[in-house]
């Protein structure tokens, strides 16, 4: 049975890597690497489907491959798809999250809330996600990945 332990565990590792990753943006290769790394370890790419919809996407939203989830997080000339900035390599400086709730169960788990994501001046962003995890080798994994923005009202269609 997946605890809540292995899944805080793996948001607080999460977390940690995206900050990393804006740490080494000044080193491009260094930057690359350990975000191709960073995918392998905590995403299930390689194992199967994984749903990857990240929060700043208009024209890609949707992103099942790794090229794609390496391009949206540090961009650069090669990025797989043109509207992508670099969201990991802002940088952020924390990022922080706070569960509604996580679901358990025997190979899988499942967290929905807020994460927050701190800047080099402090300020904080709030988006929302729900990510699925996968157990892989008594390792979690991610296979859903969604983020957006919080509603407000101006976004009335």
């Amino acid at each position: 049975m997946i605890t809540k332990d292995q899944v805080l565990k793996a948001q607080s590792t999460w977390g940690e890597g995206v900050v990393k990753i804006g740490s080494l943006k000044e080193s491009r290769a260094d930057c690359e690497a350990y975000a191709s790394e960073f995918l392998d370890k905590l995403y299930a790419f390689e194992s199967g489907t994984v749903l990857f919809k990240p929060t700043k996407c208009e024209i890609e939203q949707f992103r099942p491959k790794k090229a794609y989830a390496l391009s949206y997080f540090i961009a650069g000339n090669d990025r797989a798809c043109k509207e992508d900035k670099g969201f990991a390599i802002n940088p952020w400086i924390k990022v922080r999250f706070e569960n509604a709730n996580i679901i358990l169960d025997e190979n899988r788990a499942i967290a929905m809330g807020n994460y927050f994501f701190t800047d080099i001046s402090g300020n904080e962003a709030k988006v929302e996600y729900t990510f699925a995890y996968k157990l892989f080798d008594r390792m979690l994994k991610i296979d859903v990945h969604h983020s957006s923005f919080p509603y407000t009202i101006d976004t009335i269609v």
